[in-house]
């Protein structure tokens, strides 16, 4: 009897432990994984992830043409972990990866063997050559409405499947819950955990004006921010190919800091890169809901003239919830007399606009459930700059991608239908560029404490501009 006791209690102990170990185990398994663009398109990426209790922060990473099936001969990075809404992020930056080639990686705790599986990325190989998609504003409240959304990034991944990155321009979620962000990652993790992205900061996505919460953008993604870290997002920049993308956060807006204005005018003014792009979540040509707010009036004062500045070829942008393109524009009007060839490009006929001045603005709808009507009392000159502008209401989510090959770019537009999941072309659009970018130098202060005075003098002046406006389009509206 005794002996059958001490069986049961050597059994029992037995269960306790190896359940406390599958319970430490689970503790530690990974979730949202994200792999980011860090500096410069061929040699860099950032690598976030989350667990539910302290781990370690460890990323081993190969070369797929030597991937086995096997990670031992991958090479070891370790990052930083932070507790954040009561769990941990981790984060691991690498800088030292080879241009043109494929990675196969996983993320995890090495000393406890608790791993990811396998992920994997490609490296820009700088041949001034690639591609890449564009979605906006998911935005959802619940796990059907992310797995509805996920089904246009699906599609994009159909019709493009040679992209090497894609921008998300902001608005993951709708209320920044841990649930919400649970839910994005475990429906878009087919592409998340196959292609490198590119976030943009909205304003749902970590916002001292959206319910206190904060640092969350921060923490979910890794991201070469330098000094641009702030309570509510990054403001960043990478080369890829012959292009230069900077990234703003315009949840910084009120007006936008004179530091982050300043760090646009060096970074792209400093760029020789042929083609200038720029992502930022709020929108300054827009026919939608937000473009008569106060918030956006500023922003266009702000920064309608640095772009104009900096020759920004392209701006695309989200918040808005329907499509628009502009035409090309300068000084907020139409650039006249902009010449077009049409040619052959990948085996299509295409139209391109030759050398234009101005830039061109896009709103690639939403790739989410919630749209917007066109608003139809935007302020001027919103309709009169606009080529293309429509609401995606019953008609499925949007997505875009944009092909650049030397001096050639073409940007589309497509609709997933949402019952059929049919993919229908909806605009097109494309540059051609028989000259290089002409660039000078820039030398702004960017730091916070030596822009202090300008962003307070900037502040009562965009918002004496802002009233005025604001009174203007109120008389417009009531006429």
């Amino acid at each position: 009897m005794k002996k059958l006791t001490k069986v049961i209690a050597l059994l029992m102990a037995f269960m306790m432990l190896t359940g406390l170990s599958a319970n430490a185990a689970s503790d530690i398994t990974v979730k949202n994984i994200s792999c980011s663009m860090y500096g410069d398109g061929a040699t860099g990426r950032g690598f976030c992830w989350y667990t539910e209790s302290r781990a370690g922060t460890d990323l081993q990473l190969i070369k797929t043409a030597s991937f086995k099936g096997s990670f031992e001969k991958a090479k070891t990075y370790s990052g930083r972990q932070t507790l954040y809404r009561g769990r941990y992020s981790h984060q691991v930056a690498v800088t030292d990866l080879t241009p043109g080639t494929a990675y196969t990686y996983r993320v995890g705790d090495a000393k406890k063997n608790v791993w990811s599986a396998p992920c994997s990325f490609v490296t820009d190989d700088m041949d001034n050559a690639f591609s890449f998609i564009t979605i906006a504003d998911v935005q959802a409240s619940s796990d059907e409405n992310f797995a509805h959304a996920a089904l246009t990034l699906k599609g994009a991944l159909k019709t493009l499947p040679e992209a090497e990155f894609i921008a998300n321009l902001g608005d993951y979620v709708n209320d920044n819950t841990n649930d919400e962000w649970d839910w994005y990652f475990s429906n878009f993790a087919f592409a998340n955990n196959k292609v490198t992205g590119v976030p943009v900061a909205g304003n749902h996505d970590g916002n001292i004006t959206n319910k206190l919460n904060t640092f969350n953008f921060t923490n979910t993604f890794c991201l070469d921010e330098s000094d641009n870290k702030s309570l509510e997002g990054v403001y960043y920049s990478f080369d890829y190919g012959n292009a230069h993308f900077a990234v703003l956060n315009t949840n910084d807006m009120y007006p936008m800091s004179q530091a982050q204005r300043n760090w646009l005018k060096n970074d792209m003014g400093n760029s020789p890169a042929r083609w200038k792009i720029l992502m930022m979540h709020r929108s300054l040509y827009s026919a939608g809901k937000n473009i008569n707010k106060p918030d956006t009036i500023i922003m266009r004062d702000v920064l309608l003239p640095i772009i104009d500045e900096l020759g920004i070829d392209l701006v695309l942008s989200g918040h808005d919830h329907m499509y628009m393109r502009t035409a090309q524009v300068k000084g907020d009007a139409r650039v006249e007399g902009v010449e077009y060839v049409t040619e052959y490009f990948n085996g299509e006929e295409t139209t391109f606009a030759l050398d234009p001045d101005g830039t061109t603005y896009i709103i690639p709808s939403t790739a989410g459930t919630k749209r917007y009507a066109v608003n139809d009392d935007a302020i001027d000159p919103i309709h009169a700059l606009a080529e293309v502008e429509f609401s995606t209401r019953e008609r499925g989510g949007c997505f875009a991608t944009t092909v650049i090959d030397g001096g050639k770019l073409v940007f589309k537009a497509y609709l997933v239908d949402d019952e059929t999941q049919e993919i229908s072309l909806v605009d097109e659009y494309a540059i051609m560029k028989t000259d290089e970018n002409v660039w000078s130098a820039h030398d702004h202060d960017q730091s916070a404490f030596a822009t202090v005075y300008a962003s307070v003098f900037n502040f009562i002046t965009a918002l004496v501009k802002m009233l005025v406006s604001y009174v203007k389009l109120l008389m417009q509206v009531t006429k």
